[in-house]
């Protein structure tokens, strides 16, 4: 049973199996509403906490998958938050926000955690993935765009400093720190996790996916960023705290 409530800030590691997990606190209604409880009375009732603040969490998706779940959540001054789901198929009638483009290197219902941390010091976001194949590198972004029906949907890398080239294969630009890079490395059962940490913040409506590719990211000059083909796409609600904070406290205080 799921428990949304204040708690204290959890360290992370980035070791395969561990992914940075965020701290958590209470939902709050708008208005001068009431407290939301701490727990959820019926497993029934939880269940549909979890579905209906997944969906609205996940706004760039067209529609969420009935797996996705919001862990925990804060809202301000800090942002805090983990969504799960499972890897399924492109469709066009109803897009997961968890999509897989080769299911060999990201089978279907495979699943993967992103998390993000965000103060007034830095960002921190983590990346975690579990039944894919063993031992096995890849790389991983943060992109401007949705994941879609097509790979390229999802857009470009998200930079702090944009590079006015484009596609940008600038190391000056597409390097890790100015970049969110989350490569992995799978171990023997499957499991790969990553973090990153910058001094800056998301610009808002701007990072709203994470894209797995095929391999290690490149470094030099005219391939900097490079990681070849986009396996599998995940939607996200970075920087989001406010729209989404107010979202999942107002669909809570309705149900409990």
């Amino acid at each position: 049973m799921q428990t949304l409530r204040e708690s204290s800030t959890r360290g992370s590691s980035t070791t395969p199996g561990s992914a940075a997990e965020p701290a958590a606190d209470e939902g709050r209604a708008g208005g001068g509403a009431a407290r939301v409880r701490t727990t959820a009375r019926t497993a029934g009732a939880c269940a549909a906490v979890l579905a209906t603040a997944g969906a609205l969490l996940l706004a760039p998706a067209a529609m969420a998958a009935d797996d996705d779940k919001v862990q925990k959540n804060i809202v301000d001054p800090q942002y805090s938050v983990a969504i799960a789901a499972q890897f399924a198929r492109p469709n066009a009638q109803m897009l997961s926000s968890a999509l897989t483009y080769d299911p060999k290197l990201v089978p279907v219902g495979s699943h993967v955690t992103v998390s993000e941390r965000s103060d007034s010091k830095q960002t921190r976001v983590g990346l975690r993935v579990t039944d894919l194949p063993a031992n096995r590198t890849y790389g991983a972004h943060v992109h401007t765009g949705a994941c879609g029906v097509r790979p390229t949907d999802a857009g470009v890398h998200y930079q702090h400093r944009k590079d006015p080239r484009t596609p940008s294969v600038d190391p000056a630009y597409a390097n890790p720190k100015n970049e969110v890079w989350l490569d992995f490395t799978t171990n023997a059962k499957g499991e790969g996790s990553a973090e990153s940490r910058h001094a800056w913040s998301f610009r808002p409506g701007e990072a709203r996916s994470v894209a797995i590719h095929e391999r290690r990211t490149a470094t030099g000059p005219g391939v900097a960023g490079t990681a070849g083909r986009v396996v599998a796409c995940y939607s996200v609600p970075f920087n989001n705290s406010k729209e989404a904070g107010k979202a999942v406290a107002g669909v809570l205080s309705k149900i409990f």
